[in-house]
């Protein structure tokens, strides 16, 4: 299954040191001009080399489009890119060494044979395709702002969230107060040849959202956490109170309804499936991320015990970067379900 979407389709392709990675958007209405800048920005933020606290592997991530775009316009055709692949250090990796927390397991079980190097299919760096697609649909969002950040790093969580400053922050802190402490921690972590888990925050808003969502197999709600746990290292989504919910009474939880519009948003701007048009909240948590250079126990693919000290260029916290992931899902999302309303974005 390497196909996301119902309307707006995209489907992606390559592994994490093969020749190249790319996909192919299928669905984007014809004669939409295309914001390369806007493309660029997000690759920017998404990109590992840039400061101390992402993975150092650098990579030029020059896109290259092959088909569905002429003159700066979509032509209607499906629009296919790739990313070429370049700094891979593919020696760090060994062929019968099962990683522990990593897809190897599985898939050299599902699969009997499978790229091993930098994780292959399953590695992350196939997300940089997403976010490429994300920036391509950017003419069906005018009007709606997505926005995220990370809420907190380990147990140093945000006590103020501003959207804007994250988008100046080296980790995307929702939180000029508790950036450094999150920093610090993980420089910690990552000295200690360790690694740390991470909660993103991210919010839609825009009139547009108001009746967005196909119940009730395509409710809004159910394909923004599918998408959120199609993301690496994704192991639990909340959306509004999420659980906390389940701690409230309904005299605490209901979102009461006045003339001016909802009193409190503690559904997360989603009643039935359908955007009620009040910002869509949701929130991500990640893993810590898998590889850590501390000694640890697994097997071979031939079922030896073995010792390892994992190899490589990882993030110490994949959330960092996940939070431009997350970010680029919900607006996949979103423009699929606006094409599904057939709600003018022009």
């Amino acid at each position: 299954m390497n196909t996301f979407g119902i309307s707006l389709r995209l489907t992606t392709f390559g592994e994490s040191h093969g020749i190249a990675i790319g996909g192919v958007l299928d669905g984007m209405p014809p004669n939409l001009e295309i914001d390369f800048e806007k493309i660029q920005t997000l690759i920017q933020r998404r990109k590992g080399g840039e400061n101390t606290y992402v993975t150092p592997r650098s990579e030029e991530d020059k896109v290259e489009f092959l088909s569905g775009i002429f003159e700066g316009k979509t032509t209607g055709s499906p629009i296919a890119f790739i990313i070429h692949n370049h700094n891979t250090q593919s020696k760090d990796y060994q062929r019968d060494i099962l990683r522990p927390s990593h897809a190897d397991f599985t898939y050299f079980h599902k699969y009997k044979h499978y790229d091993y190097r930098g994780g292959g299919r399953s590695s992350a760096r196939e997300t940089l395709v997403r976010v490429v697609a994300s920036g391509l649909i950017s003419p069906i969002l005018q009007g709606i702002e997505v926005q995220s950040g990370i809420y907190s790093i380990g147990k140093v969580k945000a006590k103020q969230i501003d959207f804007s400053y994250a988008q100046t922050s080296e980790i995307f802190s929702l939180d000029p107060q508790m950036e450094d402490s999150q920093k610090a921690l993980i420089q910690e972590i990552r000295s200690q040849g360790d690694s740390i888990g991470g909660v993103v925050w991210a919010k839609a808003k825009g009139s547009k959202l108001l009746g967005l969502g196909e119940p009730i197999y395509g409710k809004l709600d159910a394909k923004l956490a599918e998408a959120m746990m199609g993301i690496n290292g994704v192991k639990a989504v909340e959306i509004g109170e999420g659980i906390e919910s389940s701690y409230m009474k309904g005299s605490e939880y209901n979102d009461c309804i006045t003339p001016q519009g909802f009193k409190s948003n503690h559904s997360g701007g989603i009643l039935g499936g359908i955007g009620n048009g009040d910002e869509i909240l949701i929130k991500v948590y990640f893993k810590p991320t898998a590889s850590i250079s501390l000694p640890q126990n697994s097997i071979t693919t031939s079922n030896q015990a073995i010792t390892l000290q994992i190899k490589g260029r990882h993030d110490p916290c994949i959330a960092i970067r996940g939070s431009v992931v997350v970010e680029a899902m919900m607006r996949l999302v979103i423009a699929d379900m606006i094409l599904l309303a057939k709600k003018d974005f022009c």
